[in-house]
């Protein structure tokens, strides 16, 4: 089987999310092609595992890659925040918590949908292709100035105004169905930019967009942290500011005492402490993880990822 991603950040990973006792349960909570599942079921044998992707058909190479497992392995094909809104009756609290919040190169690679302004295929962009409406139906259906920001907003294109009115012209011409075509008409309507592709930017927003992403990231964030043990970490991979933003300022949030100041002690473990009001989470990563020099030469795709952890120290008091 050829798998073609490389998780990002792994020795970081491993390094503060591996168990620290038997027979813990991590969930993986954006699974894609395994890899970050195979490193930990591979290096620590009473490890058990929850797998979740909303996309059945890498959800289908995951299954493959992790055969050799066997039980200590489970697979959910659903979006992670549905998952944690609704986990299943009985289902046991997880000790470790995993978010990836990348694409796999699976999608850009071999879907067939579209995510890649380099390949002609049908404008898709769905991680789950058989909910939502597709690019190809957003883009023509938008008006010009939501579109304008929608890409602004998303991906930060300087250009946004100028290639939200090429598109909404093109399509005046016809409906635009494929990836190969949005990218000639962004391509045309901004300079290029040395190494990077003028739609870059442009294909980056639409994904987003139709997948919800920021939108699905506070619900993740919180139903995680909910179904996640008292003592459990919670690792967040980010690869945007916006993402990056969004974690920081949750955890940050949950760092934070209930009477409004910042949890200053390490890890409370006594009911006195925690009776005070001290925050949900302990920050592990003070500044978030990025990779070093020899992981982007390696995996390029690594260069924006950025990794926080927690650790939980106690649930929420009910409201």
């Amino acid at each position: 089987m050829d798998i073609v991603h490389t998780p990002v950040l792994l020795e970081e990973t491993v390094q503060y999310l591996g168990p620290r006792s038997e027979a813990e349960l991590m969930i993986d909570a954006t699974l894609g092609e395994g890899g970050h599942s195979y490193a930990f079921l591979s290096r620590f044998p009473g490890l058990r595992v929850i797998g979740l992707d909303a996309d059945p058909e890498i959800l289908a190479i995951a299954r493959e890659r992790l055969k050799e497992f066997g039980e200590r392995i489970r697979f959910y094909s659903l979006w992670s925040h549905d998952f944690f809104a609704r986990p299943p009756e009985g289902a046991e609290r997880p000790d470790t918590i995993l978010i990836d919040l990348g694409v796999s190169v699976f999608h850009y690679e071999k879907s067939g949908r579209g995510f890649s302004f380099r390949k002609d295929e049908d404008l898709d962009m769905r991680i789950d292709p058989s909910r939502g409406e597709s690019a190809a139906e957003l883009i023509g259906k938008i008006g010009e100035k939501e579109l304008a920001d929608l890409i602004y907003l998303y991906a930060g294109e300087r250009y946004s105004r100028r290639i939200a009115r090429a598109i909404v012209e093109a399509r005046r011409q016809g409906a635009i169905r494929r990836s190969a075509a949005l990218a000639a008409i962004v391509g045309r309507a901004v300079p290029f930019r040395g190494a990077f592709h003028p739609a870059t930017k442009t294909f980056q927003a639409l994904r987003m967009a139709v997948n919800g992403e920021l939108e699905r990231l506070p619900s993740l964030l919180e139903g995680a942290l909910k179904n996640l043990k008292a003592g459990g970490r919670m690792g967040v991979i980010s690869f945007h500011s916006a993402e990056d933003r969004i974690v920081k300022n949750f955890f940050r949030d949950r760092s934070k005492s209930r009477t409004g100041g910042r949890d200053s002690i390490s890890f409370p473990d006594t009911p006195i402490l925690k009776d005070r009001g001290y925050g949900t989470v302990h920050s592990l990563t003070r500044k978030a993880l990025g990779p070093g020099e020899e992981e982007i030469r390696a995996n390029p795709p690594s260069r924006s990822a950025k990794l926080r952890v927690v650790e939980k120290i106690q649930d929420e008091a009910a409201s």
